[in-house]
Protein backbone atom coordinates (compact mmCIF):
# COMPACT_ATOMS: atom_id res chain seq x y z
CA UNK A 1 0.00 0.00 0.00
CA UNK A 2 2.86 2.40 0.85
CA UNK A 3 4.41 1.84 -2.57
CA UNK A 4 1.04 2.61 -4.14
CA UNK A 5 0.84 5.93 -2.31
CA UNK A 6 4.31 6.91 -3.47
CA UNK A 7 3.43 6.12 -7.06
CA UNK A 8 0.01 7.77 -6.92
CA UNK A 9 -1.87 4.78 -8.29
CA UNK A 10 -5.53 3.95 -7.84
CA UNK A 11 -5.78 2.83 -4.25
CA UNK A 12 -7.67 3.94 -1.20
CA UNK A 13 -5.05 5.35 1.20
CA UNK A 14 -7.20 4.76 4.25
CA UNK A 15 -8.55 1.32 3.43
CA UNK A 16 -7.83 -1.49 5.86
CA UNK A 17 -7.82 -5.08 4.65
CA UNK A 18 -10.52 -7.49 5.61
CA UNK A 19 -8.20 -10.55 5.86
CA UNK A 20 -5.24 -11.10 7.99
CA UNK A 21 4.05 -13.51 -21.52
CA UNK A 22 2.86 -11.19 -24.21
CA UNK A 23 -0.64 -10.76 -25.61
CA UNK A 24 -1.02 -11.55 -29.29
CA UNK A 25 -2.80 -8.52 -30.66
CA UNK A 26 -2.84 -6.31 -33.75
CA UNK A 27 0.47 -4.62 -34.52
CA UNK A 28 -0.26 -1.18 -33.11
CA UNK A 29 -2.87 0.69 -31.07
CA UNK A 30 -3.93 2.54 -34.20
CA UNK A 31 -4.44 -0.68 -36.17
CA UNK A 32 -6.32 -2.35 -33.34
CA UNK A 33 -8.53 0.69 -32.86
CA UNK A 34 -9.49 0.77 -36.50
CA UNK A 35 -10.07 -2.97 -36.66
CA UNK A 36 -12.27 -3.54 -33.66
CA UNK A 37 -13.78 -0.25 -32.53
CA UNK A 38 -17.32 -0.23 -31.18
CA UNK A 39 -19.91 2.17 -32.54
CA UNK A 40 -19.01 5.85 -32.66
CA UNK A 41 -18.96 7.63 -29.32
CA UNK A 42 -22.08 9.80 -29.07
CA UNK A 43 -21.86 13.40 -27.83
CA UNK A 44 -21.81 13.91 -24.07
CA UNK A 45 -24.97 15.23 -22.42
CA UNK A 46 -25.02 19.01 -22.44
CA UNK A 47 -22.64 20.57 -19.95
CA UNK A 48 -20.66 17.42 -19.19
CA UNK A 49 -17.01 16.74 -19.92
CA UNK A 50 -16.79 14.44 -22.95
CA UNK A 51 -15.38 10.93 -23.24
CA UNK A 52 -12.50 12.39 -25.26
CA UNK A 53 -11.72 14.88 -22.50
CA UNK A 54 -11.59 12.10 -19.91
CA UNK A 55 -9.45 10.02 -22.26
CA UNK A 56 -6.87 12.82 -22.49
CA UNK A 57 -6.59 12.87 -18.70
CA UNK A 58 -6.33 9.08 -18.69
CA UNK A 59 -3.53 9.06 -21.25
CA UNK A 60 -1.49 11.53 -19.22
CA UNK A 61 -1.00 8.75 -16.69
CA UNK A 62 -1.55 5.60 -18.70
CA UNK A 63 2.04 4.66 -19.55
CA UNK A 64 3.62 5.83 -16.31
CA UNK A 65 1.14 3.82 -14.22
CA UNK A 66 1.75 0.84 -16.48
CA UNK A 67 5.53 0.75 -16.25
CA UNK A 68 5.98 1.83 -12.65
CA UNK A 69 3.12 -0.03 -11.02
CA UNK A 70 0.62 -2.26 -12.79
CA UNK A 71 3.00 -4.22 -15.03
CA UNK A 72 5.39 -5.12 -12.18
CA UNK A 73 2.45 -6.19 -10.04
CA UNK A 74 1.17 -8.45 -12.81
CA UNK A 75 4.47 -10.37 -13.00
CA UNK A 76 5.17 -10.45 -9.26
CA UNK A 77 3.68 -13.90 -8.45
CA UNK A 78 2.50 -12.17 -5.27
CA UNK A 79 -1.26 -12.23 -4.69
CA UNK A 80 -0.97 -9.23 -2.38
CA UNK A 81 0.27 -7.22 -5.38
CA UNK A 82 -2.76 -8.36 -7.36
CA UNK A 83 -5.06 -6.58 -4.89
CA UNK A 84 -4.24 -3.14 -6.31
CA UNK A 85 -3.63 -4.51 -9.80
CA UNK A 86 -7.40 -4.92 -10.03
CA UNK A 87 -7.68 -1.14 -10.28
CA UNK A 88 -5.51 -1.14 -13.42
CA UNK A 89 -7.63 -3.86 -15.01
CA UNK A 90 -10.82 -1.99 -14.14
CA UNK A 91 -9.59 1.37 -15.44
CA UNK A 92 -8.43 -0.04 -18.77
CA UNK A 93 -11.59 -2.09 -19.24
CA UNK A 94 -13.73 0.96 -18.50
CA UNK A 95 -11.80 3.07 -21.01
CA UNK A 96 -12.24 0.38 -23.66
CA UNK A 97 -15.97 0.32 -22.96
CA UNK A 98 -16.05 4.12 -23.23
CA UNK A 99 -14.02 4.47 -26.43
CA UNK A 100 -14.00 1.11 -28.21
CA UNK A 101 -10.20 1.37 -28.57
CA UNK A 102 -8.65 -2.03 -28.11
CA UNK A 103 -5.29 -0.68 -26.97
CA UNK A 104 -6.92 -0.39 -23.53
CA UNK A 105 -8.42 -3.86 -23.59
CA UNK A 106 -5.08 -5.28 -24.73
CA UNK A 107 -3.36 -3.80 -21.72
CA UNK A 108 -5.90 -5.27 -19.32
CA UNK A 109 -5.49 -8.63 -21.06
CA UNK A 110 -1.71 -8.40 -20.68
CA UNK A 111 -2.02 -7.99 -16.92
CA UNK A 112 -4.32 -10.99 -16.63
CA UNK A 113 -2.17 -13.15 -18.90
CA UNK A 114 0.87 -12.34 -16.77
CA UNK A 115 -0.94 -13.39 -13.60
CA UNK A 116 -2.19 -16.63 -15.11
CA UNK A 117 1.22 -17.47 -16.56
CA UNK A 118 2.79 -17.01 -13.12
CA UNK A 119 0.35 -19.31 -11.27
CA UNK A 120 1.78 -22.45 -9.70
CA UNK A 121 0.26 -25.70 -8.45
CA UNK A 122 -0.75 -25.34 -4.81
CA UNK A 123 1.11 -28.50 -3.83
CA UNK A 124 4.36 -26.80 -4.88
CA UNK A 125 3.77 -23.68 -2.77
CA UNK A 126 5.72 -24.18 0.44
CA UNK A 127 3.54 -21.99 2.65
CA UNK A 128 0.16 -23.18 1.37
CA UNK A 129 -2.06 -25.08 3.76
CA UNK A 130 -4.11 -26.54 0.89
CA UNK A 131 -1.48 -28.44 -1.10
CA UNK A 132 -3.94 -29.46 -3.80
CA UNK A 133 -3.86 -29.50 -7.60
CA UNK A 134 -5.33 -26.04 -8.18
CA UNK A 135 -3.19 -23.23 -9.55
CA UNK A 136 -2.58 -20.09 -7.55
CA UNK A 137 -0.15 -17.77 -5.84
CA UNK A 138 1.05 -16.90 -2.37
CA UNK A 139 1.19 -13.53 -0.64
CA UNK A 140 4.42 -11.77 0.19
CA UNK A 141 2.69 -9.36 2.57
CA UNK A 142 4.12 -9.78 6.06
CA UNK A 143 0.77 -10.55 7.72
CA UNK A 144 -0.03 -13.33 5.22
CA UNK A 145 3.46 -14.31 4.10
CA UNK A 146 3.51 -17.52 2.07
CA UNK A 147 -0.25 -18.08 2.29
CA UNK A 148 -2.87 -18.47 -0.41
CA UNK A 149 -5.35 -15.67 0.38
CA UNK A 150 -8.87 -15.71 -1.10
CA UNK A 151 -9.45 -12.00 -0.46
CA UNK A 152 -6.49 -10.82 -2.52
CA UNK A 153 -7.44 -13.07 -5.42
CA UNK A 154 -11.17 -12.26 -5.43
CA UNK A 155 -10.58 -8.52 -5.04
CA UNK A 156 -8.66 -8.54 -8.31
CA UNK A 157 -10.58 -11.26 -10.15
CA UNK A 158 -13.97 -9.53 -10.12
CA UNK A 159 -12.43 -7.18 -12.66
CA UNK A 160 -10.95 -10.05 -14.65
CA UNK A 161 -14.36 -11.65 -15.12
CA UNK A 162 -15.91 -8.26 -15.96
CA UNK A 163 -13.30 -7.78 -18.67
CA UNK A 164 -14.03 -11.25 -20.03
CA UNK A 165 -17.72 -10.41 -20.19
CA UNK A 166 -16.86 -7.43 -22.36
CA UNK A 167 -15.24 -9.78 -24.86
CA UNK A 168 -18.14 -12.22 -24.70
CA UNK A 169 -20.74 -9.49 -25.23
CA UNK A 170 -18.89 -7.68 -28.05
CA UNK A 171 -19.32 -9.67 -31.29
CA UNK A 172 -16.33 -8.02 -32.99
CA UNK A 173 -14.12 -9.31 -30.17
CA UNK A 174 -15.73 -12.67 -29.51
CA UNK A 175 -15.72 -13.59 -33.19
CA UNK A 176 -12.09 -12.54 -33.63
CA UNK A 177 -9.79 -15.58 -33.41
CA UNK A 178 -7.07 -13.78 -31.45
CA UNK A 179 -9.37 -12.44 -28.75
CA UNK A 180 -11.46 -15.60 -28.67
CA UNK A 181 -8.40 -17.74 -27.91
CA UNK A 182 -7.44 -15.49 -25.00
CA UNK A 183 -11.02 -15.40 -23.77
CA UNK A 184 -11.40 -19.19 -23.80
CA UNK A 185 -8.18 -19.74 -21.88
CA UNK A 186 -8.85 -17.09 -19.25
CA UNK A 187 -12.47 -18.12 -18.76
CA UNK A 188 -11.47 -21.72 -18.10
CA UNK A 189 -8.82 -20.58 -15.63
CA UNK A 190 -11.37 -18.35 -13.88
CA UNK A 191 -13.92 -21.12 -13.62
CA UNK A 192 -11.52 -23.78 -12.35
CA UNK A 193 -8.63 -22.08 -10.60
CA UNK A 194 -10.54 -19.18 -9.10
CA UNK A 195 -14.18 -20.00 -8.39
CA UNK A 196 -14.08 -23.79 -8.20
CA UNK A 197 -10.84 -23.72 -6.21
CA UNK A 198 -12.15 -21.54 -3.40
CA UNK A 199 -15.64 -23.04 -3.45
CA UNK A 200 -14.33 -26.57 -3.00
CA UNK A 201 -11.87 -25.47 -0.36
CA UNK A 202 -14.86 -24.36 1.68
CA UNK A 203 -17.64 -22.06 0.50
CA UNK A 204 -18.66 -20.93 3.97
CA UNK A 205 -15.11 -19.83 4.76
CA UNK A 206 -13.95 -18.51 1.40
CA UNK A 207 -17.06 -17.48 -0.60
CA UNK A 208 -19.76 -16.51 1.92
CA UNK A 209 -17.48 -14.08 3.70
CA UNK A 210 -17.78 -12.38 7.07
CA UNK A 211 -18.50 -8.88 5.68
CA UNK A 212 -20.82 -7.49 3.02
CA UNK A 213 -18.10 -6.15 0.76
CA UNK A 214 -16.02 -9.34 0.88
CA UNK A 215 -18.99 -11.49 -0.05
CA UNK A 216 -19.90 -9.00 -2.79
CA UNK A 217 -16.61 -9.73 -4.58
CA UNK A 218 -17.72 -13.34 -4.98
CA UNK A 219 -21.26 -12.39 -5.95
CA UNK A 220 -19.69 -10.25 -8.70
CA UNK A 221 -17.50 -13.10 -9.95
CA UNK A 222 -20.35 -15.62 -9.77
CA UNK A 223 -22.66 -13.28 -11.68
CA UNK A 224 -20.14 -12.73 -14.47
CA UNK A 225 -19.35 -16.43 -14.78
CA UNK A 226 -23.05 -17.30 -14.90
CA UNK A 227 -23.36 -15.02 -17.92
CA UNK A 228 -20.46 -16.67 -19.76
CA UNK A 229 -20.16 -20.34 -18.88
CA UNK A 230 -21.27 -23.00 -21.32
CA UNK A 231 -21.57 -25.66 -18.59
CA UNK A 232 -25.09 -26.03 -17.16
CA UNK A 233 -23.91 -27.44 -13.82
CA UNK A 234 -21.42 -24.64 -13.31
CA UNK A 235 -24.03 -22.06 -14.25
CA UNK A 236 -26.47 -23.40 -11.67
CA UNK A 237 -23.78 -23.23 -9.00
CA UNK A 238 -22.84 -19.66 -9.90
CA UNK A 239 -26.45 -18.54 -9.76
CA UNK A 240 -26.94 -20.30 -6.42
CA UNK A 241 -23.98 -18.39 -4.96
CA UNK A 242 -25.21 -15.12 -6.47
CA UNK A 243 -28.69 -15.62 -5.05
CA UNK A 244 -27.44 -16.80 -1.66
CA UNK A 245 -25.30 -13.71 -1.15
CA UNK A 246 -28.07 -11.41 -2.30
CA UNK A 247 -30.97 -13.15 -0.58
CA UNK A 248 -30.20 -15.98 1.83
CA UNK A 249 -26.71 -16.71 3.13
CA UNK A 250 -26.28 -20.29 4.32
CA UNK A 251 -23.97 -19.39 7.21
CA UNK A 252 -25.32 -16.01 8.42
CA UNK A 253 -28.84 -14.86 9.26
CA UNK A 254 -28.83 -12.13 6.64
CA UNK A 255 -27.94 -11.22 3.04
CA UNK A 256 -27.04 -8.13 1.05
CA UNK A 257 -30.72 -7.42 0.50
CA UNK A 258 -31.59 -7.83 4.18
CA UNK A 259 -28.77 -5.50 5.20
CA UNK A 260 -30.36 -2.58 3.34
CA UNK A 261 -32.54 -0.21 5.33
CA UNK A 262 -33.69 3.41 5.27
CA UNK A 263 -31.01 5.92 6.11
CA UNK A 264 -31.45 7.64 9.51
CA UNK A 265 -30.19 10.81 7.85
CA UNK A 266 -32.22 10.88 4.61
CA UNK A 267 -35.34 8.77 4.03
CA UNK A 268 -34.56 8.60 0.29
CA UNK A 269 -31.16 7.00 0.95
CA UNK A 270 -29.95 3.56 2.05
CA UNK A 271 -28.17 2.63 5.25
CA UNK A 272 -26.41 -0.68 5.85
CA UNK A 273 -23.81 -2.29 8.06
CA UNK A 274 -20.95 -4.40 6.80
CA UNK A 275 -21.56 -6.87 9.65
CA UNK A 276 -24.22 -9.46 8.85
CA UNK A 277 -27.38 -9.04 10.89
CA UNK A 278 -26.38 -5.65 12.30
CA UNK A 279 -28.28 -2.44 11.64
CA UNK A 280 -26.39 -0.31 14.14
CA UNK A 281 -24.84 3.01 13.27
CA UNK A 282 -22.45 4.14 11.93
CA UNK A 283 -22.75 1.22 9.48
CA UNK A 284 -20.46 0.36 6.57
CA UNK A 285 -17.28 2.40 6.23
CA UNK A 286 -17.17 4.24 2.91
CA UNK A 287 -13.81 2.83 1.86
CA UNK A 288 -15.06 -0.75 1.77
CA UNK A 289 -18.53 0.35 0.69
CA UNK A 290 -16.91 1.02 -2.68
CA UNK A 291 -16.40 -2.71 -3.12
CA UNK A 292 -20.07 -3.40 -2.53
CA UNK A 293 -21.11 -0.67 -4.96
CA UNK A 294 -18.78 -1.97 -7.69
CA UNK A 295 -20.83 -5.17 -7.65
CA UNK A 296 -24.26 -3.58 -7.36
CA UNK A 297 -23.90 -1.24 -10.35
CA UNK A 298 -22.86 -4.14 -12.60
CA UNK A 299 -25.60 -6.41 -11.28
CA UNK A 300 -28.13 -3.66 -11.92
CA UNK A 301 -26.88 -3.16 -15.48
CA UNK A 302 -27.06 -6.91 -16.10
CA UNK A 303 -30.69 -6.88 -14.94
CA UNK A 304 -29.91 -9.10 -11.95
CA UNK A 305 -31.39 -8.40 -8.50
CA UNK A 306 -30.66 -4.67 -8.07
CA UNK A 307 -33.26 -2.28 -9.48
CA UNK A 308 -33.59 1.35 -10.56
CA UNK A 309 -35.17 2.06 -7.18
CA UNK A 310 -32.10 0.66 -5.43
CA UNK A 311 -29.80 2.77 -7.57
CA UNK A 312 -31.73 5.93 -6.72
CA UNK A 313 -31.34 5.14 -3.02
CA UNK A 314 -27.61 4.48 -3.32
CA UNK A 315 -27.18 7.68 -5.34
CA UNK A 316 -28.93 9.65 -2.61
CA UNK A 317 -26.63 8.02 -0.06
CA UNK A 318 -23.57 9.29 -1.89
CA UNK A 319 -24.92 12.66 -2.98
CA UNK A 320 -26.56 13.81 0.24
CA UNK A 321 -25.19 11.70 3.11
CA UNK A 322 -21.63 10.61 2.35
CA UNK A 323 -20.76 13.69 0.24
CA UNK A 324 -23.11 16.45 1.41
CA UNK A 325 -20.99 19.32 0.05
CA UNK A 326 -17.68 20.02 -1.65
CA UNK A 327 -14.76 18.88 0.47
CA UNK A 328 -16.93 17.21 3.13
CA UNK A 329 -16.88 13.42 3.24
CA UNK A 330 -18.40 11.05 5.74
CA UNK A 331 -16.33 8.09 6.84
CA UNK A 332 -19.43 5.90 7.21
CA UNK A 333 -22.63 5.49 5.24
CA UNK A 334 -24.61 7.41 7.87
CA UNK A 335 -22.41 10.43 7.05
CA UNK A 336 -20.56 10.40 10.36
CA UNK A 337 -16.81 10.64 10.79
CA UNK A 338 -14.26 12.30 8.56
CA UNK A 339 -13.60 10.39 5.35
CA UNK A 340 -11.07 10.86 2.57
CA UNK A 341 -13.48 11.09 -0.36
CA UNK A 342 -12.03 8.09 -2.20
CA UNK A 343 -14.88 6.89 -4.46
CA UNK A 344 -12.92 5.32 -7.34
CA UNK A 345 -13.65 1.66 -6.85
CA UNK A 346 -17.43 1.79 -6.74
CA UNK A 347 -19.34 4.84 -5.57
CA UNK A 348 -18.23 7.05 -8.47
CA UNK A 349 -19.74 4.49 -10.86
CA UNK A 350 -23.16 5.77 -9.79
CA UNK A 351 -22.42 8.73 -12.07
CA UNK A 352 -23.48 6.57 -15.02
CA UNK A 353 -27.10 7.03 -13.87
CA UNK A 354 -27.19 10.69 -12.80
CA UNK A 355 -26.01 13.69 -14.81
CA UNK A 356 -25.85 15.96 -11.76
CA UNK A 357 -23.70 13.47 -9.87
CA UNK A 358 -21.43 13.10 -12.89
CA UNK A 359 -21.07 16.88 -12.99
CA UNK A 360 -20.00 16.85 -9.33
CA UNK A 361 -17.45 14.13 -10.10
CA UNK A 362 -15.82 16.44 -12.65
CA UNK A 363 -14.81 18.73 -9.79
CA UNK A 364 -13.80 15.97 -7.38
CA UNK A 365 -10.06 16.17 -6.66
CA UNK A 366 -9.53 12.90 -4.75
CA UNK A 367 -8.10 9.81 -6.46
CA UNK A 368 -7.64 11.34 -9.91
CA UNK A 369 -5.91 8.46 -11.68
CA UNK A 370 -6.50 5.97 -14.49
CA UNK A 371 -9.22 4.04 -12.67
CA UNK A 372 -11.06 7.28 -11.92
CA UNK A 373 -10.65 8.70 -15.42
CA UNK A 374 -11.58 5.43 -17.14
CA UNK A 375 -14.77 5.05 -15.15
CA UNK A 376 -15.66 8.72 -15.51
CA UNK A 377 -15.38 8.30 -19.29
CA UNK A 378 -17.58 5.22 -19.10
CA UNK A 379 -20.14 7.11 -17.02
CA UNK A 380 -20.41 9.72 -19.76
CA UNK A 381 -20.66 7.11 -22.50
CA UNK A 382 -23.50 5.32 -20.71
CA UNK A 383 -25.28 8.57 -19.90
CA UNK A 384 -25.07 9.64 -23.54
CA UNK A 385 -26.53 6.32 -24.67
CA UNK A 386 -29.07 6.01 -21.89
CA UNK A 387 -27.86 2.40 -21.68
CA UNK A 388 -27.18 2.04 -17.95
CA UNK A 389 -30.51 0.47 -17.11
Amino acid sequence: MFLSLLLGVACDPNAELEDSGEVIAPNSPEESTQALSSTAVPPAPSGLRSVADWEKLFLNRWNSDHTSDFLPRSTSRDSWQFYNLGYGIDGNTAMYRATGKTQYLDRALLYVKNMVDSARVSSSLSGSRFKDAYLGWTSQRSETLGQEVPLYESYCWRYVTRMLRVIRETPALYNNATYRAQYDRLLEFSEKHMFEKWFRRGANSHIYRVNTHMAAHWAYIAMDLSLMTTDATRKANYLAVFNNINRNLPNYSSSLREQMGTSPVNSAAYFWSDSWGSHARPGQDVSHGNGLMAFIVEAHDAGMEWTDKDIRAFTATLNSVIWPSAGRYGNYVDGSGSGNGWFNDGLMKLGRYDTNLQRRLETHSVGNNTQYYGNAALNVRLLSEGSAR
